[in-house]
């Protein structure tokens, strides 16, 4: 690279995870229109998964700790964007939450302080990634949601809150251009071969809209692109790979293990092994937004599955000709009595861990074998959960009025006396039906979804929130009125 290189410079975190070594592969079909900085830890490990892109002419590797401000300010010199991908994900931060609040929210505050410190802020552009982890449990018949639904972290889920933090920090932090994307669930390889407790989690009847490793990292390098549309900066997004990609957890189940050979997947597990509430996921409303602004969908479910399967060794891709009995009785049932696991809190009489997967242990008692399973099939016809707000209004035109009746659908009211109209990124005061006081912006609860912190981080409160909370009260009721219109995007 020359000093007289006019391609833009990428700062790239979490380079050696999977969505990051995808982005890195994309980076290097890109060589020609930007060069990218992979920040990574410089530990053996992080060192032999970046052996894949020696001679990438593209690529610099700047080595250091994100929890080290001094690393990142140096890193950020000369940028012209951020891609903060780096965190710790589940389930190694179900693991260690501490490890996971220190590195996801740590890191972002670092970002953010070595940006505003620049000559020129407005310079540099930050992408933030999130996750539908903030937005937890939507259950079929409400599974349908988009940016500006309550925010709602699954209990026990230390990673989704520290990405309610994070967003938190970024939208409020007054840097001129940033943009958040909450990610979904990432299709790669691993997955096929993934042999961890939180499996247990995951509600045969629960959805999510997919997207794979490799769309994903087409959208960073997108982002990265000169004709990025400049209304892309500002915004909340979705990561969703579409209507393809819109799979129950069941037929996601089915399909991994049909691609290895399985019959019947049943065989395999005890129904009443896997929760039936408390995860994460749903499918958007709202997900063609970001790919009309970065166009990134290419891969179709049965391509990824091929391509996943192609890089598993024989001995996995031939588990079908294992007895399924074998698999159940010597693989499964020990993992899920394993720490995290949803046998391991019904044999340790875990009551919180036990309300949390399956609501009683009663309820747990009464789910059932396989002859009463019945394949799930949610509808498919988008709902709206109503944000309580004139939604037709463009940010600019809200006023107190508009916040006053925010504020009283989610149970609290607007405490500051005044209010700049045309400003709805300024920091107000609020109150919420529990008396906790919090400052946030209009933009911040209006278009994320927020709420009051202190209220977000009871999980194991929401339902009795949401008897005070009209907004949060439509996640609790399959009678709870949707809105089967699509409301004015702002």
């Amino acid at each position: 690279m020359t000093a007289t290189d006019s391609r833009p410079r990428v700062l790239l975190t979490g380079a050696t995870g999977n969505w990051g070594r995808a982005a890195l592969r994309e980076f290097r079909e890109r060589g020609d229109r930007m060069r990218v900085i992979a920040f990574a830890l410089d530990t053996p490990q992080d060192r032999a998964v970046l052996d894949e892109f020696t001679g990438m002419e593209n690529l610099e590797v700047f080595w250091g700790d994100l929890l080290d401000f001094a690393h990142v300010e140096r890193a950020i010199r000369d940028v012209d964007l951020i891609l903060h991908v780096g965190a710790v994900v589940s389930p190694v931060a179900d693991q260690h939450p501490e490890l996971a609040h220190r590195v996801n929210i740590g890191s972002m505050q670092n970002i953010i302080r070595a940006v505003a410190a620049l000559p020129d802020p407005g310079s540099v552009g930050v992408v933030g990634i999130g996750s539908v982890a903030e937005t937890g449990d939507r259950t079929p018949p409400i599974h349908w949601g988009r940016v500006g639904d309550p925010i709602r972290v699954s209990r026990f889920d230390e990673y989704g809150q520290t990405k309610v933090v994070a967003e938190k920090l970024l939208i409020e932090s007054g840097l001129p251009k940033w943009a958040w994307l909450r990610q979904t669930g990432i299709f790669h390889p691993g997955m096929l071969a993934l042999r961890d407790p939180i499996m247990t989690h995951s509600t045969l009847g629960g959805v999510m809209e997919w997207a794979t490793a490799e769309d994903s990292a087409r959208l960073l390098a997108g982002i990265a692109e000169r004709d990025l549309p400049e209304e892309f900066w500002g915004g909340i997004y979705n990561i969703g790979g579409g209507e393809q990609w819109r799979l129950t957890n069941w037929q996601l189940q089915t399909a991994l293990s049909g691609a290895l050979g399985v019959a019947d997947v049943r065989s395999w597990y005890n129904r009443n092994w896997f929760a039936t509430k408390n995860f994460h996921g749903h499918w958007y409303t709202d997900s063609d937004r970001l790919h009309d602004l970065v166009p990134f969908r290419r891969d179709t479910f049965d391509q990824a599955l091929a391509r996943a399967v192609a890089t598993l060794p024989g001995l996995v891709r031939s588990a079908g000709q294992v007895p399924g009995w074998i698999v159940k009785n010597l693989v499964m049932r020990p993992l899920t009595r394993k720490p995290r696991g949803t046998m391991h809190a019904l044999a340790h009489h875990d009551r919180p861990a036990i309300e949390a997967h399956f609501g009683s242990l009663e309820e747990w008692r009464a789910i059932g074998d396989w002859t009463t399973f019945a394949v799930p099939e949610p509808s498919r016809s988008p709902s709206y959960l109503d944000h309580g707000f004139d939604e037709d209004k463009s940010p600019a035109d809200w006023d107190r009025d508009d916040y006053v009746q925010a504020a009283a659908f989610r149970g609290g009211e607007l405490v500051s006396p005044g209010v700049h109209e045309g400003h709805p990124r300024e920091p107000l005061i609020w109150s919420c039906a529990h008396g906790h006081i919090f400052a946030a912006s209009a933009f911040l609860i209006l278009t994320g979804g927020h709420w009051c912190p202190d209220c977000t981080r009871d999980s194991a409160g929401y339902e009795r929130q949401a008897e005070r909370n009209p907004f949060l009260a439509q996640l609790y009721s399959a009678a709870a009125p949707a809105r089967h219109d699509d409301p004015a995007r702002i």
